[in-house]
């Protein structure tokens, strides 16, 4: 500990990918500044479970495929004869977090299982991106699982060549790739990621309508219907007989803000999408609920993922920047969150919502500094609505070259480093609070003086979210 605090957590190395700066451009990580410091997970919230993995002890991966074994030993696997194929289905999201390795060995691990459970079982791999239709490839080679697959394992994007699936609603577009195989294992994470657009309603369910669709039936989310409204569409798509056809279960790595909790398998994905909605509530919902508490910072970004998905304490960025206090992302009496795509078609041309039921973007965030983060991803309306300094030319340089951020940088400044950046910052922002989205585990890397902060309203907001909020949440969502 440093003093009562405990020095700042170690990030994982930035990593090489097209949509990033070369690793050897991050001269300094956040964690390195002056007076930076690391809050737990445990000292903000004792109640919270010990994590199975540690990413800097690989071989705590050993729990990882221990969870993942035991939970598929209570699924029925029955549907699947020998010598028939099967497809994971996994997403570019679990990659993400904590590295992506306890993701890949909970993927390595359901191809083991299957494998030794039914003879001649042929086992392939599909990996859901975003737009970023290269990223899946980065993750698969990354992570040894196109050799592990034996060539079997490739990634999809939302352009790939499509598949009509007959719905309730009417015709849907799947990706051919994802289903075409006997039958799918829907592998994925639990993690609450888009809760400004899922609001955590069929939260287990989503990837049907996004990381395993085509552009024009996933964009009902971002576009076409918006937050909650477009749940029912990736509903619609499991539900329908082509995809219950090939359904045999679903495996989800189960992070939650202080790591790895473990894995949950079920052939029932709305009992597991239960399971996991409380889970989340009760662990997600305390972290954002506290970090909604803070009444001004500096974030600084710094971690290999867009702008929006960087993560502090297992929370991504977008989220914070939807929160705030007096904000409640999990309530669903709040009809629109302050970001998505979406809302972002309601802001008139001074920036500010022009309905009055939008929320402005978090006003805690006085300043935002991008030390490392990666393009590929819609990023404007932060540049647009925060002060925003980017540091050095190579990481503006992924801003430019990006064509869906081709105006980014004509609402930043640049830094010449890290250091500069936050002195600029301080200047007007006058504050010394800091937080780092950086993807640690374990905790948060901040300054003293926001983890003070964070420690002193702790304990209110955990009785608060059990007591008051989880209730309301559960509530609404038809949950005992």
């Amino acid at each position: 500990m440093c003093g009562e605090f405990h020095p700042p957590i170690k990030p994982l190395p930035p990593i090489p990918s097209v949509y990033g700066p070369a690793p050897e451009t991050i001269k300094k990580r956040a964690s390195e500044l002056p007076d930076i410091v690391s809050v737990h997970m445990k000292d903000l919230f004792p109640d919270f479970p010990e994590s199975i993995y540690d990413p800097n002890k690989p071989e705590t991966l050993e729990a990882v495929r221990e969870a993942t074994w035991n939970a598929l030993e209570k699924v029925d696997i029955s549907m699947i004869k020998p010598g028939e194929s099967v497809n994971i289905l996994g997403s570019h999201h679990g990659f993400t977090i904590l590295g992506g390795a306890p993701y890949a060995e909970m993927i390595r691990t359901i191809k083991d299982f299957l494998e030794e459970k039914i003879k001649d079982v042929d086992v392939r791999l599909r990996v859901g991106v975003g737009l970023r239709f290269r990223e899946a490839d980065e993750h698969i080679k990354r992570h040894g699982l196109d050799k592990y697959f034996n060539g079997k394992a490739k990634g999809i994007a939302p352009i790939d060549a499509g598949v009509p699936i007959e719905t309730k609603i009417g015709t849907l577009y799947g990706i051919r790739a994802a289903y075409d195989a006997d039958h799918i294992v829907h592998a994925h994470n639990s993690d609450v990621r888009e809760i400004h657009f899922h609001r955590h309603v069929d939260r287990a369910v989503k990837p049907f309508g996004m990381s395993y669709a085509r552009i024009e039936t996933r964009s009902t989310y971002h576009q076409n219907l918006g937050p909650r409204g477009a749940n029912f569409v990736a509903r619609a798509i499991f539900e329908s007989p082509f995809v219950q056809k090939k359904w045999t279960f679903a495996s989800f790595l189960v992070p939650f803000p202080g790591g790895i909790a473990g894995v949950d398998a079920d052939n029932d994905l709305y009992e597991l999408n239960k399971r996991l909605t409380l889970f989340n509530f009760k662990y997600y919902g305390k972290i954002i609920t506290l970090l909604s508490q803070i009444d001004e910072t500096i974030v600084i970004l710094d971690f290999q993922a867009p702008i929006p998905y960087v993560f502090a304490g297992g929370v991504i960025f977008a989220n914070f920047s939807a929160a705030g206090k007096n904000i409640d992302i999990f309530d669903l009496d709040r009809p629109l969150p302050g970001y998505t795509w979406y809302t972002e078609a309601f802001y008139g041309k001074n920036d500010k919502p022009l309905l009055p039921e939008i929320p402005p973007v978090n006003p805690a965030i006085k300043a935002l500094i991008i030390n490392y983060a990666w393009g590929g991803y819609p990023s404007v309306f932060w540049a647009k609505h925060l002060p925003t300094i980017v540091v050095g030319e190579h990481q503006a340089e992924v801003f430019r070259r990006d064509p869906q951020n081709v105006e980014f940088m004509k609402h930043a400044v640049i830094a010449e480093d890290l250091d500069s950046a936050l002195e600029f910052a301080q200047k007007f922002a006058d504050t010394d609070k800091i937080l780092i989205f950086d993807g640690v585990g374990g905790g948060i890397n901040l300054s003293k003086s926001l983890a003070e902060e964070l420690l002193e309203k702790a304990p209110e907001v955990s009785e608060k979210v059990e007591k008051e909020l989880m209730p309301k949440w559960m509530k609404q969502r038809n949950l005992d």
